[in-house]
């Protein structure tokens, strides 16, 4: 019966007792020691290879604007591309521009593209989100559609629940037809009650089996400070949100049904001889502005969601309990113009960008692809694009089989020796388990790691 033959003072980490039996069986004990020996100088020579794969620090990294990089050599990680800023703001030399008092409960603005929050206050205070709460039912709305549980033409049947819905009202009635696209209209433009409701009677059953598809969606989204009970937003102790989850349904309205984003940019809509409004303000006096949603109770106070673009940079607010309708208008105007004057927003990696070359255990190949799948977009003051240093932390050991998009470590934006973000860096391939020597190579370059 053969036995593994352990070498002095090593223990065989990774190596599964099947592999060690299969190596016993296969290997003649005259030749045992010279494979092990030969496999360590190999593990050796291999070490010496890969052992400069490790952290580097933010002063050895390539400067700012250098040429792009599509791929990584091991222990080089490619500089992100950014166009120097034109305009002063924070960064060296220059003041930083103070961010402006905002008078409202709970508020924040973010950059789309980044997904970062440039400024906010209390933004994850727990907030009654009234007619707010309409993102969501449109977005189940806008799902519906596209799944094809619902069309446009539908025509759908007013119960004398949504007819006798309380506050703002498009006016539908029992006896007369309203389509799904009218009640989509009047629920955006107009903030019906009764078409949220009807429009969550035809896609739920009810409006309460409709709400538990909101705490559904809102879990899917990562909406973790919401609760829903109805589809309007009227007053409920069990009815609440944040201004972060907020943030996330209108971004996600934004970027998976744009095709129905321009809804929330029109600013009149006339049903059944009645012309309304829509009560965004911004819509009226900032050409920039395209949407999003009011609200207002007398317990919630007014609120706007408030979406702009300029120079194909999108910018997000969020504003909840303002004193009065004029001044959620002038709070969120402060918030975008902020966003937009303070920051810059670019463009950093390509998708598919290998930073970094990472070593791998017990896999057809000694090394990894690390990067970016999606392209990696940055919001910082003006002026840190000039200066900013890249850190990359791995994570180790790597150990096939690894599928693509697990993580492989992290990079730390630094400005100033200051962390200001941090970007998952993932696998960009599947990496499989190796054959039977891959195996017992992988556990050999283990000892030595």
């Amino acid at each position: 019966m053969f036995r593994l033959q352990r070498l002095p003072g090593v223990t065989v980490r990774g190596l599964g007792v099947r592999d060690s039996r299969l190596l016993a069986a296969s290997v003649r004990p005259t030749a045992r020691r010279l494979v092990l020996g030969n496999l360590v100088i190999g593990s050796l020579v291999l070490g010496s290879l890969v052992s400069g794969v490790a952290p580097a620090s933010a002063e050895e990294l390539p400067k700012p604007n250098a040429p792009a990089a599509r791929t990584g050599a091991p222990g080089v990680i490619p500089p992100m591309v950014v166009t120097p800023a034109g305009s002063r703001g924070a960064g060296t030399g220059d003041t930083v521009q103070p961010l402006p008092v905002i008078a409202a409960k709970s508020w924040l603005v973010l950059d789309v593209q980044s997904h970062q929050i440039v400024a906010s206050g209390n933004p994850e205070a727990r907030v009654e989100p009234a007619s707010l709460t309409k993102l969501m039912t449109a977005y189940l709305s806008f799902k519906a559609i596209r799944n094809k549980t619902i069309n446009l033409g539908d025509t759908v049947t007013v119960s004398t629940h949504a007819w006798k819905a309380e506050g703002s009202r498009m006016f539908i009635e029992p006896e007369r037809p309203v389509t799904v696209d009218e009640l989509i209209h009047g629920m955006i433009i107009q903030s019906g009650n009764d078409a949220s409701i009807a429009l969550a009677e035809r896609i739920g059953g009810s409006e309460d089996q409709f709400a538990q598809m909101m705490n559904r969606e809102a879990a899917n989204l990562g909406m973790t400070g919401t609760h829903y009970v109805n589809a309007t937003g009227l007053p409920d102790p069990q009815h609440y949100s944040t201004a972060h989850d907020l943030s996330r349904i209108a971004a996600a309205i934004q970027r998976d049904f744009p095709e129905y984003y321009p809804l929330y940019g029109m600013k009149q809509y006339r049903y059944n001889g009645i012309t309304q409004p829509n009560r965004n303000r911004l819509l009226f006096t900032d050409p920039s502005v395209d949407g999003m949603k009011t609200g207002h109770t007398d317990s919630a106070g007014f609120c706007l969601v408030a979406s702009a673009k300029r120079n194909d940079r999108r910018v997000l607010s969020v504003l909840v309990g303002a004193d009065t309708e004029a001044a959620r208008s002038t709070e969120s105007e402060k918030l975008l113009n902020y966003a937009f004057q303070a920051t810059d927003t670019q463009r950093v990696y390509e998708a598919g960008t290998v930073i970094r070359r990472l070593p791998v255990f017990k896999a057809h190949s000694d090394l990894i692809d690390a990067g970016f799948r999606e392209a990696v977009w940055l919001t910082m003051p003006k002026g840190d694009f000039a200066r900013y240093k890249v850190n990359f932390r791995p994570r180790a050991p790597l150990i096939a089989p690894i599928p693509a998009g697990q993580s492989l470590g992290t990079l730390d934006v630094l400005v100033d020796g200051k962390v200001v973000s941090s970007l998952d860096v993932v696998a960009l391939a599947d990496v499989p388990m190796g054959n039977f020597l891959q195996r017992v190579w992988g556990s050999l370059r283990l000892w030595l790691h």
